[in-house]
C-alpha cells in the first residue's frame, strides 16, 4: 500500500507539484474519486478547484473494462483494440455512449448547480485523478480541457502503471505520478482505504473550495452624468478585480434585467467587476423612439465608459462591453469608435445589423453568442462576423431561443462570456516580449 486514502494521496501528489505554485493554475478533479485528491493539490497550490466531467465507456457485461470515454463538449475517445477484442458492435457501443452522455449531463447539473465552470482560456490546467489504469478517461479529459482553451495541460495522478505516459499520445504537456509500480492491476490495490466517493462528498468539497475562494465583492449604487442626463447604475467590484465589464441592456429592459444580473454575478465570481446601468433616464425611456436609437445609446455607453475610466479603484482596469439584443448594437457601435478603450466585447442575442456601418471599425475581440433556435438573429450575426475586421467568434448555444430561457442556456452564456473576458483581459495585461 502506498496511500492510506485519497486525501493522503493528494498530499503526496501535491509535494511533486510544488513547481507550479505561484503560476496561473486551475486544478480540475475527475469526479468522483479524483476530487478528494484534487482538493489537497488545490489547497497546497492555493489554486481554484473545479471538475472535468468525463465518463468511461465500459464494455457491456464487463463495465470495469474501458473501451473509451466521452466528455463535455462532445469529446469522444475510443480504444479500438478493446472494442475489437470484446466483440462490441456499433449498436452496443452507441447504447453505452448514449447512457453515459445522459449521466454526464445529469452530473454536470448536480455538481455545478447554477455555477459556471472556472475559465481555462490561456491558463495552466492541472488535471488530477486518483490513479490511471487504461488512460481513456485521462485522455478524454485532456482533450476536453484543450478544447476549452487551456494553454498548458499537466496530468497528475498518485499512481499509474509503468510506461503510462505513452497511453496519452502527447495530449498532456507534462505528466506527474507519485508511483509507477510493477504488477499494476487496479488503482485501488495501492490504497488501504478506497471506497467509492459519493456525490454528496464531491459537492461538499467543491462548495467548500469555492466558498473559500469566491472574492469579496464591493457593490455600490452610482449615478452617472452623461450628456445632460443622470443614469442610475450598480457597480460591483471584487477584491483584486482583473477587469470591468459594462452592460448594455436591450429594449424594454434596464439595470434590473434578471438575465444580465445572472451573467454579472458569474463574472463577479470569476474576479471581474461589472457595471449595470440604465442607458436612458426614466423620462427618456418612456419615448420608444429612444429605445432603438443606436447612436444615442452608444453615446451613453461611451460616456459611462469615460466615467468608469476616471473612477478611483477601477480606473486602471481593462474594460469590456456585454451587450444584449439592441444593447449589443450600442456596444458594437461604441466599440467601433477609434478612441474606444475597450479590450473585449460580448454580444448576447445581439442585433449587430443596427450597427452595421461601424462594425469594420471595431478593434476589440468580439464574441457573438446566439441561440440555436433563434434563426433570424443567428443569420444576422453570421453576416456581422463577415463584416468585423477584429478577432471574432460566433458561439451558438444549441436549443436556446432569443431570451436563453431554456435550462442551462444562460449558464452557458455566462461561461462563454467569463472565458472571453478573462482571456482577453489577461492577454492585454501580459507584458510585451522583451519588456523589462
Amino acid at each position: 500500500m502506498f496511500f492510506s486514502d485519497r486525501s493522503d494521496a493528494g498530499r503526496q501528489l501535491a509535494a511533486r507539484l510544488d513547481h507550479l505554485k505561484g503560476q496561473d493554475v486551475v486544478v480540475l478533479g475527475l469526479p468522483r474519486g479524483g476530487v478528494p485528491v484534487a482538493v489537497e493539490v488545490a489547497d497546497a497550490l492555493d489554486a481554484p478547484l473545479d471538475i472535468c466531467l468525463v465518463r468511461k465507456l465500459g464494455v457491456p457485461h464487463r463495465p470495469e473494462v474501458a473501451m473509451g470515454a466521452v466528455g463535455e463538449g462532445g469529446v469522444r475517445v475510443l480504444n479500438e483494440q478493446v472494442i475489437h477484442e470484446a466483440g462490441v458492435d456499433d449498436r452496443a457501443l452507441a447504447a453505452v455512449e448514449e447512457r453515459e452522455l445522459a449521466e454526464l449531463e445529469q452530473r454536470a447539473r448536480r455538481y455545478r448547480g447554477s455555477r459556471t465552470p472556472v475559465p481555462l482560456e490561456g491558463r495552466t490546467v492541472l488535471v488530477v485523478d486518483d490513479g490511471l489504469a487504461t488512460g481513456a478517461t485521462a485522455l478524454a479529459a485532456c482533450r476536453v480541457v484543450r478544447a476549452r482553451g487551456a494553454a498548458r495541460i499537466v496530468l497528475a495522478v498518485p499512481v499509474a502503471p509503468p510506461g503510462w505516459t505513452a497511453r496519452l499520445g502527447g495530449e498532456a504537456d507534462e505528466t506527474v505520478a507519485v508511483r509507477t509500480p510493477e504488477g499494476f492491476y487496479a488503482v485501488g490495490q495501492f490504497y488501504r482505504d478506497f471506497p467509492q466517493t459519493p456525490d454528496d462528498e464531491v459537492i461538499a468539497r467543491l462548495d467548500r473550495s469555492r466558498a473559500g475562494r469566491d472574492p469579496v465583492v464591493r457593490e455600490t449604487d452610482v449615478r452617472i452624468p452623461v450628456d445632460g442626463a443622470v443614469l442610475a447604475g450598480r457597480l460591483a467590484v471584487p477584491e483584486g478585480a482583473a477587469g470591468l465589464v459594462l452592460f448594455a441592456h436591450g429594449s424594454g429592459s434596464s439595470r434590473h434585467s434578471p438575465r444580465n444580473r445572472a451573467v454579472a454575478a458569474e463574472l463577479n465570481r470569476a474576479g471581474l467587476g461589472t457595471l449595470l446601468f440604465d442607458l436612458l433616464s426614466e423620462a427618456e425611456a418612456a419615448d420608444r423612439a429612444h429605445v432603438f436609437d443606436t447612436p444615442l445609446l452608444a453615446g451613453r455607453l461611451a460616456g459611462a465608459t469615460q466615467w468608469a475610466a476616471g473612477r478611483p479603484g477601477v480606473e486602471e482596469l481593462p474594460l469590456g462591453y456585454f451587450g444584449a439584443s439592441t444593447g449589443a448594437a450600442a456596444a458594437l457601435w461604441a466599440a467601433g469608435d477609434p478612441a474606444s478603450p475597450v479590450a473585449a466585447v460580448v454580444s448576447r442575442g445581439g442585433r449587430p445589423d443596427l450597427a452595421a456601418d461601424r462594425l469594420a471599425g471595431v478593434r476589440a475581440p468580439t464574441l457573438l453568442v446566439v441561440g440555436g433556435e433563434d434563426p433570424l438573429v443567428l443569420d444576422l450575426n453570421r453576416r456581422a462576423g463577415a463584416l468585423l475586421r477584429c478577432e471574432n467568434r460566433l458561439a451558438v448555444v444549441e436549443g436556446a431561443t432569443h431570451l436563453f430561457e431554456e435550462p442551462g442556456a444562460l449558464e452557458e452564456v455566462a461561461e462563454l462570456a467569463t472565458s472571453w473576458f478573462t482571456g482577453h483581459f489577461r492577454r492585454r495585461d501580459a507584458p510585451a516580449v522583451g519588456a523589462d
